[in-house]
């Protein structure tokens, strides 16, 4: 039977982000730069013969219904496949950080089973399968830094330059919706470029999810004063309380109280799984 492992799912981190209007459907356009990182959870994919979905949590334990068995079972819907798959996930990328962990994996259980199933699915059908599962998974389908636009279905790509950061993940998480409900969050945010980017690049912008999530949680200013104290210029990486810094390669390791997680990363040129499925339309 066939079988595809260590099969990587990068996170990523929000360089910035910025709010700059809301639609009359009450989504939240926005505008943020996406950028790989080698902090990742790594999968393994066993072909059935029987149809079936299963699942297997070799670190941490997962929701039933997360977003690696829904990838699969709206694949097999989508193509009517009658194969099956084991899935076994080491899952590191920590939950409710804003690093895009469950959607990293839904993308590559998208890109791995349309290889162990003989689907040959091209890029832009995976990525609007994957729009269903949620609005990050086509950028990690796609697999570049990316200059995001729109409620996050617009998306560039750009190369950035190659950097480390310290990111800090504390005990604590945050639920998505609590921001974005929040009568506290700054919505209007004037509109950036490209250019205005790329001149100032990791020391640009600023996340307006930030101060909510702060009064929300308070770990996420306990985080951010680490960073701080250790000299550096923290921000806050999505919706979550995960927050990161960019730093120089040779600085000295960050103190964080038990259970919060810390890890000195690097940025990726692109997502490992760039060419599993075909793209003629993204270069």
């Amino acid at each position: 039977m066939k079988s595809l492992f260590d099969v990587p799912a990068p996170a990523k981190l929000n360089l910035f982000l910025h709010i700059t209007g809301r639609r009359p459907d009450g989504y939240h356009l926005l505008q943020s730069v996406f950028m790989l990182i080698d902090w990742c959870d790594t999968l393994h994919f066993e072909k059935r013969s029987d149809g079936q979905i299963s699942r297997e949590d070799l670190t941490v334990q997962l929701p039933a219904d997360d977003l690696i068995t829904r990838a699969a079972r709206l694949l097999q819907q989508h193509t009517g496949s009658t194969a099956g798959a084991h899935i076994a996930i080491e899952k590191r990328i920590p939950a409710q950080a804003g690093m895009g962990g469950g959607s990293s994996d839904a993308a590559t259980c998208l890109l791995a089973l349309n290889q162990l199933w003989d689907l040959h699915l091209d890029l832009p059908t995976l990525e609007k399968l994957g729009l269903q599962l949620g609005a990050d998974v086509p950028f990690f389908l796609r697999g570049r830094n990316a200059w995001v636009e729109g409620v996050g279905e617009q998306i560039t790509p750009i190369e950035l330059p190659p950097a480390e950061f310290w990111v800090i993940k504390p005990a604590a998480g945050i639920e998505t919706s609590q921001i974005f409900a929040s009568p506290q969050l700054q919505r209007a945010t004037n509109a950036a470029t490209i250019a205005v980017f790329a001149a100032e690049t990791y020391d640009f912008g600023h996340n307006d999810l930030q101060p909510v999530a702060e009064a929300l949680c308070p770990d996420v200013k306990q985080a951010l004063k680490v960073l701080r104290d250790a000299g550096l210029n923290g921000r806050m990486t999505g919706s979550g309380s995960a927050v990161f810094a960019h730093c120089t390669p040779g600085s000295a390791p960050v103190s964080v109280p038990d259970h919060w997680q810390v890890r000195k990363c690097s940025n990726l040129d692109v997502h490992p799984l760039v060419g599993w499925a075909p793209s003629d339309n993204y270069r």
